[in-house]
């Protein structure tokens, strides 16, 4: 008999969804207000949130279909509305300055990522049982997320503004570059095994310990870089992967010529 998605709402899990909504929400409002340091750290606190809801209801077997429905919304908010506004405030605004058509530019590279975050959670929720616990099908919705603002944060943090110095264009690049991921077929590493464990191997606490000795070394500049890089790991993994297949298929064609030439 398969055990079915519980239709109750429990309170623990649902809890920690409901901070991260409201840190998202925040990042808004901290954003509207030029905060935006602040904005950038709500929503990376939103990312943390994120990633303890969903073990806490495994961990205490108080999954539901309702939690489930849920994180996936505030996902949106947090995740899909609050980084690209918070982005729009920060600097793509500024494109009005260029003229007119150049506002369009900015507001709908905004729309754009927002747009390809609820598609790629859509997505997700579709096909959750599907694609391999080892892997996201597309740059998940919380690191592109995490991408945009960890940026505002370094720049922020080095004394930069959107509106300096035609900042306005990397940041329009990012913006797209972020929403054209999640919504891609590119595979990336989800750091799971699907594996159910009672407990949590020693090397698993040894990585938790460097992740914090790493961040609390320049936090904005390392959540930035990690993110970046971890974003560009995917299209570079299925490169080399269309290289290797490349490479073997010529491999097994002069394997068969020279069979022939025999």
């Amino acid at each position: 008999m398969e055990n079915k998605p519980r239709k109750a709402v429990y309170l623990l899990p649902n809890l920690f969804t409901t901070a991260g909504l409201f840190a998202g929400f925040y990042a808004i409002i901290a954003a509207m207000g030029g905060r935006f340091t602040v904005a950038a750290i709500a929503v990376i606190i939103a990312l943390l949130l994120d990633g303890i809801d969903g073990r806490v209801a495994r961990m205490t077997n108080t999954q539901s279909a309702f939690g489930a429905q849920y994180d996936s919304l505030a996902d949106m908010v947090s995740f899909g509305l609050a980084p690209a506004l918070v982005m729009y405030e920060w600097s793509l605004a500024s494109m009005v300055d260029l003229g007119w058509q150049w506002a369009r530019f900015g507001w709908l590279a905004a729309f754009f990522y927002t747009a390809m975050a609820a598609m790629r959670l859509a997505r997700f929720n579709v096909q959750v049982d599907k694609v391999e616990k080892r892997y996201f099908l597309g740059l998940a919705s919380p690191s592109a997320a995490t991408l945009l603002v960890s940026f505002i944060w370094v720049c922020d943090d080095l004394g930069l503004k959107g509106t300096d110095n035609y900042l306005w264009l990397p940041s329009f690049f990012l913006t797209i570059f972020a929403g054209a991921l999640m919504i891609s077929p590119i595979l990336y590493n989800s750091f799971k095994d699907g594996k159910k464990r009672d407990r949590i191997p020693f090397m698993s606490i040894l990585k938790v310990v460097l992740v914090f000795v790493l961040v609390s070394i320049d936090p904005p500049k390392v959540f930035f870089i990690v993110f970046l890089l971890y974003s560009l790991s995917g299209p570079v993994q299925l490169l080399v992967r269309r290289v290797r297949k490349k490479k073997l298929l010529e491999d097994v064609g002069t394997q068969e010529n020279s069979s022939d030439q025999e």
